[in-house]
């Protein structure tokens, strides 16, 4: 079975909510005490996605609205 890297970010507000994201990995275990502190961090829109969705059509969609992102940054 393929398998993908995935990795929850659970983000909790001074009001008590919290906010669960999902995506890959970006530090890995080799690199966590060299490298990968937190610098920034910047939420997408909200986007509607149907509930049928498997795990690998969703990365392929946030990959492409990465890769849409990166090509308006300057």
């Amino acid at each position: 079975m393929k398998t993908l890297e995935l990795q929850l970010i659970t983000v909790g507000l001074d009001d008590g909510t919290q906010g669960v994201f999902v995506g890959m990995p970006l530090v890995s275990a080799e690199t966590a005490e060299n490298s990968g502190a937190v610098e920034n961090i910047w939420f997408s829109n909200v986007k509607e996605v149907p509930d049928s969705l498997t795990m690998e059509e969703l990365m392929g969609l946030i990959g492409k609205q990465l890769i849409d992102r990166l090509a308006t940054v300057q």
